[in-house]
């Protein structure tokens, strides 16, 4: 593709345009076009944008661009994430790039060896993505120092401030030194906290909104549906089953890794991520995950948060989100790039009033379904009409004495949710 055309026009240069192209990426997302030639220009940035809408590139291009090369452990550009999996994933978009210029990416976060990280900074560290407590961890320790810092990301800056992580990134950018670097900031949301820091330590910033195609509530499909809690593992099995790939999202790590047992007990390969994971046992899930290796992940919302996998096709809330931010974010790692997706809410009775509530918040119109585990439709959501019948069972197996088909009916509940034999029990089997 020529210069001239597709990043070329918003001020890339050609180097940059020609890596670009060898990834298959010809055509700059809107919040790229947006905010490129702001960001090339030196300015400061407020960009408010859902996870999804290519905004790593936005500000990656900028970085590789004016980033000049570094001395060991002073970094010239810094961004900061939310997670370890974010930090990953953001330096993996950008080391490639990044060598065409003879830059080195460098990721700072917890889980992993501090011993090695640092080795890592003491070689060369031209652009670092970190996590704030780590970094913090490092300034303390004299592993990396910021006076020479440039340029600054704050990425999913709503999401550090959900986690607790203000006072942390404050913390950092005020130990920036005297000059005031380049600073970039992307969220979905810009009030509370991120309201503050953008008041506070953002100077004269372009604001520039995408309301990204690739992650709103409007352009996926949604299903809730009620199920028995003897029936929850077994209903999220046949899903799984009629997936591609699917994400599956609890609220605790506990609760990931037991689901995952559970699913794991009925047929299901399944990986599992959270923050007590080991980073190896997390970088091996996303690996499987991402190749197809595994078709289900269970996560939970802060191991998943900024996570871009290819080919999600089915999202299930298998705990209901904490909020309707929440259900965004994690409907919204599916029906991505233009694909369709499904994001399915599995409700239990008490859960029911807490479901309407989301809904209304939402604007979202979906009646709450009874099913279990045999029913055939769970396969194919996409495809899924409330309004139709439930298809009849086959006549030899649910036919009554009538002729009329009977409805599907629950199944034995999982292996895992079956009552264990009592002791008496047990003695007799003995004998």
């Amino acid at each position: 593709m020529s210069h001239d055309a597709g990043f070329g026009t918003i001020g890339v240069s050609r180097d940059l345009c020609e890596a670009l192209s060898a990834q298959g990426i010809n055509e700059p997302f809107p919040i790229q076009t947006l905010t490129m030639p702001a960001a090339l220009a030196g300015r400061d940035i407020c960009g408010k944008a859902k996870t999804g809408s290519g905004k790593t590139l936005a500000f990656g291009i900028a970085a590789i661009e004016t980033t000049k090369p570094a001395t060991p452990r002073h970094p010239r550009a810094l961004v900061l994430v939310p997670t370890r999996e974010l930090a990953m994933q953001v330096a993996g978009v950008l080391s490639p790039l990044a060598a065409v210029r003879d830059l080195t990416v460098v990721t700072v976060y917890g889980g992993d060896s501090t011993r090695k990280q640092a080795a890592q900074l003491g070689r060369k560290s031209d652009i670092v993505v970190a996590t704030p407590g780590r970094m913090i961890d490092f300034l303390e320790r004299g592993e990396i120092y910021l006076d020479e810092v440039d340029l600054v990301v704050l990425d999913e800056a709503d999401r550090m401030a959900d986690m607790g992580f203000t006072p942390q990134v404050t913390w950092i950018l005020r130990h920036l030194g005297d000059k005031h670097p380049q600073t970039m900031l992307f969220s979905a949301t810009l009030d509370g906290d991120v309201d503050h820091i953008v008041k506070k330590y953002l100077i004269d910033p372009v604001h520039h909104e995408v309301e990204s195609d690739q992650a709103t509530v409007e352009l996926m499909e949604h299903r809730f549906f009620r199920v028995h809690q003897m029936d929850k593992v077994n209903v999220a099995t046949t899903i799984i089953d009629g997936a591609d790939r699917c994400l599956i999202f609890v609220r605790t790590k506990r609760g990931a890794d037991r689901v995952a047992a559970d699913l794991r007990r009925e047929g299901a390969k399944v990986g599992v991520i959270h923050g007590d994971l080991p980073q190896k046992n997390r970088s091996r899930a996303m690996a499987d995950f991402g190749s197809g290796a595994i078709r289900a992940l269970v996560a939970t919302d802060v191991a998943a948060r900024g996570l871009d996998v290819k080919g999600v096709d089915v999202v299930i809330h298998y705990d209901p989100a904490e909020d309707h931010k929440a259900y965004l974010h994690r409907s919204g790692r599916t029906a991505r790039a233009g694909k369709t997706g499904v994001a399915v809410s599995l409700v239990l009775w008490d859960q029911e009033r807490e479901t309407e509530i989301l809904q209304k918040r939402l604007g979202i119109a979906q009646p709450l379904v009874e099913v279990f585990s045999n029913d055939p439709r769970l396969k194919d959501l996409a495809a899924w009409d409330p309004a139709t019948e439930m298809p009849p069972a086959p006549a030899e197996e649910a036919t009554g004495t009538d002729g009329v088909a009977a409805p599907l009916v629950q199944p034995k509940p999982s292996a895992s949710l079956r009552p264990r034999p009592g002791p008496a029990r047990r003695r007799r089997r003995m004998l």
